[in-house]
């Protein structure tokens, strides 16, 4: 035998629960932003949104990392030259616009 208990509540049958069409659309909201609000969902996105416009390194400067983003845009001149590489800085600054945005607004739920 165990030494624990455990014990069911089961819910009252007989309460009513009210639903309404703005209660539905509330859940549906939270559900889809993660409970973070509006901008916070769509802040890394709009940071991705940027950061696809090539050579300008948008997406660091939405996030306010403007030493980054300078600091990318004038490494890009020589990587430029070399076929291969400029794509992978690219495709790199897109990945960090999101993740540092992402993070941004992780930070502001966490206060």
């Amino acid at each position: 035998m165990s030494e624990h208990e455990y014990v069911v509540i089961l819910p009252d049958e007989d309460r009513d629960d009210e639903v309404s069409a703005i209660g539905v659309f509330g859940v549906i909201w939270r559900e889809l932003s993660g409970g973070i609000g509006a901008w916070g969902a769509l802040r890394p996105i709009f940071a991705i949104a940027l950061s696809l416009i090539p050579f300008l390194f948008l997406g660091q400067h939405f996030n306010r990392q403007h030493r980054k983003g300078a600091g990318w845009f004038l490494i890009q001149f020589p990587l430029i030259l070399s076929v291969a590489l400029w794509p992978i800085i690219w495709v790199w600054s897109i990945i960090d616009a999101w993740w540092v945005s992402s993070g941004i607004v992780a930070r502001s739920q966490g206060s």
